[in-house]
């Protein structure tokens, strides 16, 4: 579907565009890491053979995988940059989110693998095969070309405020510990001390875990809707409430969408206020958190003339108020003969699960002092145990509008 097709109440149908220049940026962040690893996978597969190496063809398997992953990245990021579509009306930056999590599970069984394999070398330590001087110099080289790739990454993706990409940043850490590892490990037994590389694995495989269960439960997190952290929440309360024409607010929810953030807010106005004003300060509401806020991408915002947060909820005992055409009916029913003619309209206030209504009457309405006084009676006597209405009040309209 494209964007000239979109419906327009699609809330972001317009929030592609700014998106283009991140995907931009990080296709072109991963395309580096790309080719990164496949230079560095050949290098260490010939070293490797070639110096006898068995812990260095298996990084260069390891740096292989990274490839796949870095298309995996490649995917993410296309489909998080598209416009919002009618089956994804809040657009696709989950996809990011879902990729820092596959990513982060990559980290933690990469962790694994190098814990295993570090016990098993503490097991087999008099088995250990002679190694090449090469493959210390190759595994110095992947380190160095990792910690580069690392920081590169980490600051674009930090730029972009992408976990996605800053999950595979920390992959290319990962990476680089693993080759810290590979070349103690062989300088370790080209020095006499074969268990020395056995050691730095479990500690290094010990964090590589670590940092992947973090990325992976942040990742989780977003994905079950958390709300976004307490002082930010704050920070976003405190704008609504400045908002002139709000007097409360008694709900507010947020999650985050990739880096960004959706809101629901029910804001209180004064009850008495006309729909039209309601809205519009529901509008100014959301220009004024946009726009100091440059996280938050939309906030739903419901108008409540009360505090309905606590009123009772399904199953439990509750006035039920009838529409709108009976109401008006029994509002004839109490006013009785002394108002015979037609209103020129009704307000009807919904409140605490009664009714208040004010009542204008046309411009040839004749309400003498009696008839007031008789109206004024009739309601003292009828309002107290009238089960829909609180308060009627009555509105004589000068002019015709």
């Amino acid at each position: 579907m494209s964007r000239e097709e979109l419906p327009e109440d699609l809330p972001f149908a317009a929030s592609g565009a700014g998106d283009h220049g991140r995907y931009r940026e990080g296709r072109k962040v991963t395309w580096v890491s790309i080719a990164v690893n496949v230079v560095l996978t050949a290098m260490q597969v010939v070293v490797g053979i070639w110096s006898h190496s068995q812990a260095l063809v298996a990084d260069a398997m390891h740096t292989l995988s990274d490839v796949f992953a870095d298309f995996f990245v490649l995917y993410a990021n296309r489909k998080g940059a598209e416009a919002a579509d009618a089956e994804h009306p809040y657009g696709h930056a989950r996809y990011e989110t879902a990729a820092s999590l596959v990513l982060g599970v990559l980290l933690m069984a990469t962790g694994a693998g190098i814990l295993i394999s570090a016990v098993e070398r503490l097991q087999h330590m008099d088995s250990a095969p002679k190694i090449g001087v090469a493959a210390v110099w190759a595994a110095v080289f992947t380190l160095l070309a990792k910690e580069g790739l690392f920081r590169y990454m980490l600051a674009v993706g930090e730029r972009l405020r992408s976990p996605m990409l800053i999950a595979n940043a920390w992959h290319a850490r990962a990476d680089a510990l693993s080759s810290l590892v590979v070349a103690a490990g062989v300088g370790g037994a080209l020095l006499g001390f074969a268990f020395a590389d056995a050691v730095a694995a479990i500690v290094v495989g010990g964090m590589i875990v670590k940092t992947g269960g973090e990325f992976a439960w942040a990742a989780m997190r977003e994905l079950i809707d958390t709300g976004v952290d307490a002082d930010e929440v704050e920070r976003i309360r405190d704008t609504i409430r400045a908002t002139p024409g709000v007097v409360g607010l008694h709900e507010l929810r947020t999650r985050r969408m990739a880096q960004k953030i959706l809101i629901d807010a029910h804001i209180q106005v004064d009850a008495h206020v006309s729909v039209s004003e309601g809205h519009w300060i529901g509008e100014d509401v959301r220009r004024r958190v946009l726009a100091a806020h440059e996280d938050v991408i939309d906030l739903l915002v419901h108008v409540d003339p009360e505090d309905d947060f606590h009123l009772p909820v399904a199953g439990e005992p509750a006035t039920v108020l009838p529409e709108r055409e009976q109401l008006v009916r029994h509002l004839r029913t109490i006013l009785g003969d002394e108002i015979s003619f037609e209103f020129d309209k009704v307000h009807l206030h919904y409140l605490g699960q009664r009714v208040e209504a004010e009542v204008f009457l046309s411009p040839d309405a004749i309400l003498d002092s009696v008839k007031v006084a008789r109206i004024r009676q009739r309601l003292t006597e009828r309002l107290p145990g009238d089960p829909y209405f609180r308060d009627i009040v009555l509105s004589l309209v000068i002019a015709p509008a």
